[in-house]
């Protein structure tokens, strides 16, 4: 849904206080992404510095987001040593396989939920896309991002990581110690969020999308624990997965937006008078360009998750993969 033009294709600070404690260090370096209405979304490109390299979190879905990526790391003339993905949808790990070719140590930190996804959702996408691609009416810079997609999906070891997240705790990576934490069964069955301690910010992926909650492969009430794990966090700044840098009181505003829009979606009550409630709710986080995709967002995943039939809803709520075999879990 996040593209409506092609829907179904491929579609801290634990010991720092707000108010006390060393100053902030410097905050993390931020690539916007966009959820373009003609074509598929990147996802906001977080980078830390640390002493063996840069740590990219989350690489887009586009070429030349992952470019971007790549020209400020030469620009800092400093190697990208990690990447950490939050979850494998394609607008957040595509570029993986760019920033791989540029920099073949790099090591990919991940959960590993994307083996139940190549198997499910992804398969699923997969068919939309060769449809998709074989109609003459799909334009071109679709044709394109399709085809770039299915290369992923046939060549999965492109994004895969080897390092899998399988648990909450902090890890060094490319020599800085970083808290991650992992949310399992809310946006997708592994979200990987990050504490910087440092600079006292939360990098959540998707858990937070400032427009929509994009609820493709998503249990909400996962989704809303992770978020209770995230607002007992004393963070300053949240970087969400797509949108603007939010403050603790706009996280907590979205999140009670959230909240709302679930228990509507699953209430007797009228699609419209949900859709209504979230538009007013989440206002400040829904720019004027997304103001006629939104509602129509929010009413899609009205019906095809919050109202689906009970094992449709319950599909993304258990594991749906085998253990991880031949690569090394933290």
């Amino acid at each position: 849904m996040r593209t409506l033009a092609i829907s179904g294709a491929i579609c801290g600070l634990l010991v720092l206080s707000c108010c006390g404690g060393p100053a902030r260090a410097q905050p993390p370096h931020v690539i916007s992404g966009a959820v373009p209405k003609d074509k598929g979304p990147d996802g906001n490109t977080v980078i830390l510095d640390a002493p063996g390299g840069l740590i990219v979190f989350d690489t887009g879905r586009h070429p030349e987001h992952a470019q971007a990526i790549i020209a400020y790391a030469r620009q800092k003339k400093r190697p990208i040593a990690a990447i950490v993905n939050s979850h494998w949808h394609l607008d957040h790990t595509t570029g993986n396989w760019d920033i791989r070719r540029a920099y073949p140590r790099v090591e990919v930190y991940a959960s590993g939920a994307l083996e139940g996804a190549l198997a499910t959702f992804l398969k699923k996408s997969r068919d939309g896309a060769e449809q998709a691609i074989a109609d003459p009416k799909t334009p071109p810079a679709q044709r394109d991002q399709l085809e770039r997609g299915l290369e992923v999906i046939d060549h999965p070891e492109r994004i895969r990581p080897n390092h899998v997240v399988s648990r909450s705790g902090v890890t060094t990576i490319a020599g800085r110690p970083l808290d991650l934490r992992l949310a399992k069964f809310a946006a997708t069955e592994g979200d990987v969020w990050i504490v910087d301690r440092a600079s006292r910010t939360a990098i959540v992926g998707d858990l937070v999308v400032d427009i929509v909650p994009f609820m493709d492969s998503a249990c909400p009430d996962g989704w809303a624990r992770a978020l209770d794990a995230i607002a007992a966090t004393p963070f300053v700044t949240l970087i969400p997965g797509h949108g603007k840098p939010m403050s603790r009181v706009e996280f907590l505003r979205w999140r009670s937006a959230y909240t709302k829009f679930v228990a509507c979606g699953r209430s007797a009550a009228a699609t419209q008078a949900c859709v209504d409630g979230w538009m007013r709710d989440a206002a400040p986080f829904i720019d004027p360009d997304h103001r006629d995709y939104a509602p129509r967002a929010a009413a899609y995943y009205i019906e095809t998750r919050l109202r689906s039939p009970r094992e449709e809803q319950e599909r993304y709520c258990r594991p749906l993969r085998a253990s991880v075999v031949g690569r090394r879990v933290l």
